[in-house]
Parts: C-alpha cells; structure tokens; sequence
C-alpha cells in the first residue's frame, strides 16, 4: 500500500503547526518559557507571545510538511521494493 504524499505531507504540518501553536499560548499565558524560546534560534522572528504562536504555526506547518513528505517518499519507494520482492 502506498501512501498519499500531499495528504501525509498535510497532515504532518498540521500536526506540527498546531502542537508549536498550542503550546507556545499555553507557555505564554503560563508565563514561563525559557526553553521554548530556544526555538527561535531555529525560527526567524518566532518568540513566545501571542504573534510568536502564529510565526510558529507557519513555520511548524512548513517544516512538518517537509519531514512528511520525505516520510511518505522513502515509505513509498521502500513499499514499491517489497511488494516487487514479495510477488
């Protein structure tokens, strides 16, 4: 079975956007943060706030759309052997 590669692409930036999004607000409004923070050594312009949580949903969702597709490309390429191999 091979796997949709825009879908799991999708779905891992939405995974990833929305975590970083959810917890950047949940730090915030904690008031603490100083190892999220580190990820703005990673995130042009991504600090813990408000707007910090939307930076970090763009770039969540651009770098978990990027590890599912590699994901779902080598997934494909390494099922399409198998199922050669097995038939």
């Amino acid at each position: 079975m091979k796997l949709r590669v825009l879908g799991v692409g999708v779905a891992g930036g939405v995974v990833l956007g929305l975590a970083i999004f959810v917890i950047t607000l949940f730090i915030y409004f904690q008031g603490g943060g100083v190892h999220l923070s580190l990820l703005a050594a990673i995130y042009w312009g991504y600090k813990v706030s408000v707007m910090g949580a939307f930076t970090g949903l763009a770039y969540g969702f651009i770098d978990g759309f990027i590890a599912g597709v590699i994901f779902a490309v080598v997934y494909n390429l390494l099922a399409g052997k198998e199922a050669t191999k097995a038939g």
